[in-house]
């Protein structure tokens, strides 16, 4: 047994040096054309994001097809020759597989980079780059599945199984989709939301009571970044089903309101002379819209709304609380009587010796 082994060894020992000796030369080539080509090209020009994408990958498959390569010239009588080369064969596989991953990722991140988020453009570079991640990540998980299948084909075993597999596909398909329909229709669902762009990346939502931005989209779920900087993670199927607001979809104004409630003896005009008083001093408010009106009355006090708009959902949300803040301590300072206050009319008893009747 040790002889057999000995043996063995002593017959890989040049071809396994040859081998190696091929893929040093080849990664040392390979490390030489990458560093020249970072050189002579600039960081962000196309090739580059592409070449930085999937450079570890690369080299993977260049050292991979000079083993192969070295595998082919070596004597076919060399023990375990075939296992050594089905497993540089399936791993050559995985490695493609892997540069097509990076490749394919790159394509978004191109893209991306050729449709910036220039002033008066940003839906445009949100929609572009929205239906370019959906798509990336459709592409990615078709890729994986083929080059999972391909690797798998250079078994022999499953080879031969493969009569068997169509013919029982039609079963099998039926159970594999029942099983996969929640993924499955997160995918669809993923695929329905890139074309009809009821939202895209960077835009504000109001989902579940919750004020937030559109961070990351991938093929199954999307998440959301609360104000508070929380993660509100949402499956895609969801946004399908249930309807939810988008504070951004055409454009980002927004229109706000501030509710404060006074007494019936508070005049209405002091209140919206110090209102545009205060928007004409904030750098927040657009100059758009600026209206007081008293849209309710109780029995104890009246209700005075003043609406403003922003140019987005935090300078809206700023602005409305430094306009609130500024009108409660004009009030304060100006009309304090005119605060809310609860009336009551009281009314004397009768005397005890008028209910005795003496």
């Amino acid at each position: 047994m040790l002889e057999a082994l000995k043996s063995g060894l002593m017959a890989w020992l040049w071809p396994g040096v040859s081998v190696f000796a091929a893929a040093a030369v080849a990664y040392l080539a390979y490390r030489v054309a990458l560093a020249l080509v970072r050189h002579f090209s600039e960081s962000r020009t196309v090739p580059r994001l592409f070449l930085d994408a999937a450079a570890k990958a690369l080299g993977v498959v260049f050292c991979l097809l000079a083993v192969a390569g070295g595998l082919e010239a070596a004597p076919d009588d060399l023990p375990f020759m075939s296992v050594v080369q089905h497993v540089t064969k399936l791993l050559l596989v995985l490695a493609v597989t892997w540069a097509a991953v990076r490749l394919t990722s790159a394509i978004g991140e191109v893209i991306v980079a050729l449709n910036p988020v220039l002033e008066g453009q940003w839906k445009r570079a949100r929609k572009v780059e929205t239906q370019t991640r959906f798509v990336v990540r459709a592409l990615n998980i078709l890729i994986v599945i083929v080059g999972l299948g391909a690797a798998l084909m250079t078994f022999e075993s499953v080879q031969h199984m493969g009569a068997s597999l169509l013919a029982s596909a039609g079963v099998g398909g039926l159970i594999l989709g029942f099983a996969a329909r929640p993924v499955l229709s997160n995918l669809l669902a993923g695929m329905q939301i890139a074309i009809t762009q009821p939202f895209r990346i960077d835009d504000v939502l109001h989902v579940q009571g919750e004020w937030c931005w559109v961070e990351e989209v991938t093929a199954t779920y999307v998440v959301l970044r609360v104000w508070d900087l929380r993660r509100l993670v949402v499956p895609l199927q969801w946004f399908i089903e249930n309807p939810f607001q988008n504070w951004s979809r055409n454009n980002a104004d927004l229109l706000g309101t501030i509710f404060i409630w006074v007494d019936y003896t508070m005049p209405v005009e002091p209140l919206r002379e110090e209102f545009m008083r205060l928007l004409e001093s904030s750098d927040l408010w657009d100059g758009k819209t600026a209206t007081v009106q008293v849209t309710d009355a109780s029995d104890q006090a009246m209700q005075i709304r003043f609406l403003v708009s922003a140019s987005d959902s935090s300078r809206n949300w700023n602005l409305r609380c430094a306009v609130r803040e500024g009108l409660v301590t004009f009030i304060q300072e100006h009309y304090p009587d005119h605060l809310p206050r609860l009336r009551a009319r009281v009314l004397e008893s009768p005397e005890p010796e008028t209910l005795n009747g003496s």
